[in-house]
C-alpha cells in the first residue's frame, strides 16, 4: 500500500506542473491585458506599469519568475486590486469556498450512496422508482436553476433560510448553497451505486453465499457492498472537480464571498497573478482530493495496488 501511495503522490507533481504551464500560456496569450482599460493609458504610463510588474520581459522569463515565486509560496501582487496580494485574497475567500465544497461532497456521499443501496435492495418497488425519478430530475436541472428555486421556496415563501449573503459564524447561510451543490453529485452517486450493487448481487460468489444460508444483511455487508462501492469511489475524483467548478456558479447565485468571484473578476480584468493563483489553488485541491479517492480505491481493491 505504501509503494502504491508513493506512486500516486509522485504522479501529482508533474500533473500540477502541466496545469500551471498551460494556464500560464493561455492567460498570457488571451486578447487584451491588465492595463487595457476603456480609456487608454498614455504609452509612457503603460510602459512603466508593465516594467513595474515585469510584463515587458519575454514570456519564458516571466514563467521562470512565476515558478520561483510559487516555490516560496508567493503568488504575486494583484494587478486589479492593488491594495492586496493574491495570497491575501486567497486567504480571505478560500476558507468559505473549501467549507462549501467539502460540505457538499460529504452531504452527497451520505445521501447518495445509501439512496442507491436502498434502490437496489427494493428493486422495481415504489421506493426504487421514487429514488431513480428524483435522481434523474436532479441531474437534469443545472445549479443556476436549482439554486434560485431553493431560494424562492425556502427563503422567500417559507422564510426558513437566508437567500443570499454571508455572516461569519452563521452556518444557516451555507445550507442552500450546499444543497444546490450536492444535489447533482448525490443523484449521480445514487444511480451509480444502484447499478453497481445490482450487478454485484447477481454475481456467482454472492449467489453462493446466499445458497450457504447466509442472511441478506451479512451478504450485503461482507460480500456485496465493498466491490459495489468501487465505481462510486472512482467517481469521487471527477465529482470533486465538478464541485470545485460548480461552486463558482453557486457562490455567484447566493452572493457568497468565496474565491469564485476572484477568479471571475480576475478573468474579466486580465489580472494574470490572480487568475493563476486561483488556478493553482483549484488545481491543487482537485489533485489532492483525487489522490485521496485513488488511495481509498486502492484500499478497497488490492488488485489495483498490485497493478
Amino acid at each position: 500500500m505504501l509503494s502504491y501511495a508513493l506512486r500516486r503522490i509522485a504522479g501529482t507533481v508533474p500533473t500540477l506542473l502541466v496545469i500551471i504551464s498551460v494556464s500560464f500560456c493561455v492567460v498570457r496569450l488571451a486578447p487584451g491585458g491588465p492595463f487595457a482599460q476603456e480609456q487608454a493609458l498614455p504609452p509612457p504610463v503603460r510602459a512603466n506599469l508593465e516594467r513595474l510588474y515585469g510584463l515587458d520581459q519575454p514570456l519564458t522569463v516571466q514563467y521562470a519568475h512565476y515558478l520561483r515565486g510559487l516555490l516560496r509560496g508567493d503568488f504575486g501582487p494583484s494587478l486589479g486590486q492593488r491594495d492586496f496580494t493574491v495570497s491575501e485574497l486567497i486567504a480571505q475567500g478560500l476558507p468559505l469556498s473549501a467549507t462549501l465544497g467539502l460540505a457538499a461532497i460529504l452531504l452527497a456521499v451520505l445521501t447518495g450512496v445509501p439512496a442507491g443501496v436502498l434502490a437496489a435492495l427494493w428493486r422495481n418497488r415504489g421506493a426504487d422508482y421514487c429514488i431513480t425519478t428524483l435522481a434523474a430530475v436532479a441531474l437534469a436541472l443545472p445549479s443556476f436553476v436549482t439554486g434560485p428555486l431553493f431560494a424562492l421556496v425556502f427563503g422567500l415563501y417559507l422564510r426558513w433560510l437566508p437567500v443570499a449573503g454571508w455572516q461569519h459564524g452563521a452556518p444557516r447561510y451555507l445550507v442552500l448553497p450546499v444543497l444546490t451543490l450536492a444535489l447533482p453529485v448525490a443523484a449521480y452517486l445514487a444511480r451509480l451505486t444502484r447499478a453497481s450493487l445490482l450487478e454485484v448481487l447477481g454475481a456467482h460468489y454472492v449467489l453462493s453465499a446466499r445458497a450457504r444460508g447466509l442472511g441478506a444483511a451479512r451478504v450485503l455487508w461482507r460480500h456485496a457492498l465493498r466491490p459495489a462501492l468501487m465505481p462510486a469511489v472512482s467517481y469521487l475524483g471527477p465529482a470533486v472537480a465538478f464541485v470545485m467548478t460548480g461552486s463558482l456558479v453557486v457562490e455567484t447565485v447566493f452572493g457568497l464571498p468565496g474565491t469564485g468571484r476572484y477568479l471571475v473578476e480576475g478573468a474579466i480584468d486580465r489580472d494574470y497573478p490572480l487568475v493563476m493563483g486561483m488556478v493553482v489553488v483549484y488545481g491543487s485541491l482537485t489533485l489532492l482530493l483525487n489522490l485521496i479517492a485513488d488511495l481509498i480505491y486502492g484500499a478497497l481493491d488490492p488488485g489495483v495496488r498490485r497493478e
